[in-house]
């Protein structure tokens, strides 16, 4: 899929967040995910939530997959670590870079790096994995 028929796919299955995630890159094995920060996303202190930046991981591996095997709604994440390394800023987009380290019949894991726009160093770092439904 492309990003364009993956930002369609969300619109149509997702509709309650299709505006919050924009593919910015597309490789074969890996995706760059822009999440634009709204006040909804912080949390006290001023800095965005953790369960935005999760959602952010979440979704970038969910759509490096799509791209791979097409428009499967049903693919699930059945596994998520996150590490939170350092306060996003709460003014700056989220960009998630993240690489598909492995693609099987039945399972995806993949591998992301979450950077507060315009800094060097990652704010966060997941390992997601996915179940793949068997084809119909």
């Amino acid at each position: 899929m492309t990003p364009d028929e993956l930002h369609d796919f969300l619109a149509e299955q997702f509709p309650q967040v299709k505006d919050d995630f924009r593919v910015q890159a597309l490789t074969e094995n890996a995706i760059t995910v822009r999440l634009p920060v709204a006040e909804r996303h912080l949390r006290p202190g001023g800095t965005v939530s953790g369960p935005t930046m999760f959602a952010l991981a979440d979704v970038a591996v969910y759509l490096m997959i799509l791209s791979r095997i097409g428009p499967v709604a049903l693919a699930v994440t059945t596994s998520c670590a996150i590490d939170f390394l350092r306060k996003p800023a709460a003014g700056r987009d989220l960009i998630a870079e993240a690489r598909l380290l492995k693609l099987g019949r039945t399972l995806a894991v993949g591998d992301v790096l979450v950077y507060s726009e315009g800094t060097a160093e990652p704010v966060a770092r997941a390992s997601v994995t996915y179940a793949i439904p068997p084809a119909r």
